[in-house]
């Protein structure tokens, strides 16, 4: 879902037996849920209008999602190792930073959970 240059980030909650989501790409936390993929559609917009009004109600300018493009300097023997793995494994260097960025997240997300 996008709205005003945002994206929600959505998930289903077996708890609560609903979808809830968050406006994703900005640090502050701004959540909405619903039943429906359409009601989820209306909550996400409204939150999304609730959170501009609250940062122009405190004169806090409002977080702007990340973009996607990254721009990296890097030592040119990497530069080069990198755009290697990415041709051997055909892919694009875009798309294999992207693969290999995803799998780091989620390797040093699982290494940082908390034990229960």
């Amino acid at each position: 879902m996008k709205y005003k240059g945002y994206s929600a980030n959505i998930e289903y909650s077996e708890e609560d037996r609903c979808l809830v989501g968050h406006i994703a790409g900005i640090t502050d936390i701004v959540g909405f849920h619903a039943d429906t993929v359409a009601e989820l559609q209306v909550a996400f917009e409204e939150a999304v209008e609730d959170y501009l009004e609250t940062c122009q109600k405190l004169n806090k300018p409002p977080q702007k999602p990340y973009s996607g493009n990254l721009r990296l300097r890097i030592p040119p023997d990497i530069h080069v190792a990198i755009a290697e793995a990415a041709e051997v494994s055909g892919k694009s260097l875009d798309q294999w930073a992207a693969e290999t960025f995803t799998y780091a997240v989620s390797v040093q997300s699982k290494t940082q959970a908390p034990e229960s």
